[in-house]
């Protein structure tokens, strides 16, 4: 999807005003929202690539205005409703998977969600050393593909394993499981002559690359 979201290259947004000492949460209710975000997939299951599918469908005034745990509790809200959960009510009642014990939880969030899947003997399509390019694509639904990316030429760097697939696990397609890479891009192929970095690095998943 091509929205306000990708902002990757683009620039006159103005200067980034860096709060020294910044707390982890500003007001109570955003650890409330963090909270949330924490426990309602263990009752309504849903994956980071349907928050940010709902995040991305915002209207481009709204993302911009909107603070970054505003963006996690309309995204939260607008599953709860696809799901039919919200609003609530007594015949509403989920429940496929256990909660976490209140123990465990920091040991949960320190250890962080993962997609990966078995490789199952899939066969990476490239490997380490291998020219690519990716291709020029403009999906109308959630990607991981940024746009400054799309039609130019790299090197894969790394093969991280199989992962699932954002852009179908997003809209409850199937999980589509692929080699996901590091690719390397010389700077000045994305950003042009006048940039100072020398290389930039992305992860990319396979559907997005051919060989060069």
């Amino acid at each position: 999807m091509n929205g306000i979201h990708d902002m990757g290259g683009m620039d006159g947004f103005g200067a980034i005003s860096r709060e020294e000492s910044e707390p982890v949460f500003h007001a109570d209710w955003e650890r409330r929202v963090f909270a949330i975000s924490q426990s309602v997939p263990y009752s309504v299951p849903f994956a980071d690539d349907h928050l940010r599918r709902e995040i991305e469908r915002l209207p481009p005034a709204d993302y911009l205005r909107m603070s970054y745990y505003e963006l996690w509790f309309h995204a939260i809200r607008s599953l709860l409703a696809e799901r039919g959960i919200l609003p609530c009510s007594a015949a509403a009642r989920v429940a496929t998977q256990p909660a976490l014990a209140a123990s465990t939880v920091k040991e949960a969030i320190a250890a962080g969600v993962t997609t990966r899947q078995p490789d199952e003997g899939l066969i990476a399509r490239f490997l380490a050393g291998d020219g690519v390019a990716v291709r020029n694509i403009h999906p109308t639904g959630h990607t991981r593909l940024p746009r400054y990316a799309r039609g130019k030429p790299g090197v894969v760097l790394v093969d991280h394993g199989v992962f699932s697939f954002p852009d179908s696990n997003a809209t409850d397609r199937g999980l589509q499981s692929q080699h996901v890479y590091t690719v390397a891009f010389d700077a000045r192929t994305l950003w042009g002559d006048d940039t100072t970095a020398e290389s930039v690095c992305v992860d990319l998943w396979e559907d997005y690359l051919e060989p060069l």
